[in-house]
């Protein structure tokens, strides 16, 4: 089973390189593709990535044409060629080892995704800001009772989708980060099978986070409304 790797960057040129081969080097032994989505960097991201993949047929780089992290996932699903998907940070806050077992259940199980929790029993995470934490987990309890899910953590960037999964659950409407919370929902409103295991998280240490609490709280309100009357619409 092929993987396909998407990480969007935007003005990731401080850890970038760091990140594609620390991938490649962890997982040299699994069929994959690395497929990075420059979302309108304002730095040299691009071109340093460009210049990386000169003799590595394993990674592809190109530039978003709908600017933001939603336009920039759905770009790298549209040109991911793997079985499977995963969508990684460029800031490397998730772990490898993770992502091999992420792919070993999908190739394995008969489930469309796999989930991972920062938040139940055998996860770790470290460097969590404290504000951004606590809203993380009064959102997420209340999306957990909407959906009437198991699983803990939508916001979650790091998940892994069988490719028709994720094909069946276009289009992906949402524009920014919560385009993590739109996938999920998805796959658990069209009664898909999932896994959901315990992961490890660190905080960023180098570049700059994109992420911003009061920027995205009417975006996060939004997908989940749109999708819980999608859940209801499917009923019937």
């Amino acid at each position: 089973m092929k993987l396909s790797i998407i990480i969007p960057i935007r003005n990731e040129n401080e850890g970038i390189l760091k990140t594609l081969r620390i991938i490649k080097e962890k997982i040299n032994d699994i069929d994959y593709e690395l497929i990075v989505v420059n979302d309108f960097s304002e730095d040299n991201s691009y071109e340093l990535v460009k210049k990386e993949i000169l003799n590595d047929d394993k990674i592809v780089v190109f530039n978003n044409t709908k600017k933001g992290l939603g336009g920039a996932i759905t770009l790298g699903i549209n040109k991911s060629k793997g079985e499977a998907i995963c969508i990684m940070m460029a800031d490397l806050s998730d772990d490898i080892e993770d992502l091999r077992k992420y792919y070993e259940l999908i190739k394995e199980k008969n489930v469309d995704a796999v989930f991972g929790s920062r938040f139940i029993k055998g996860s770790n995470i470290y460097g969590y800001p404290t504000k951004k934490l606590i809203l993380n987990r009064i959102f997420n309890y209340l999306t957990k009772i909407l959906f009437l899910s198991k699983y803990n953590d939508f916001t979650n960037a790091f998940k892994i989708y069988k490719r028709d999964a994720l094909f069946n659950s276009m289009p992906l409407v949402s524009e920014s980060f919560n385009i993590f919370l739109e996938m999920p929902l998805k796959i658990i409103s069209r009664k898909m099978k999932y896994n959901i295991i315990p992961i490890m998280w660190k905080n960023r240490r180098e570049g700059k986070a994109k992420f911003n609490i009061k920027e995205l709280r009417a975006k996060y309100l939004f997908t989940l409304i749109y999708c819980f009357f999608e859940k209801n619409l499917l009923k019937k």
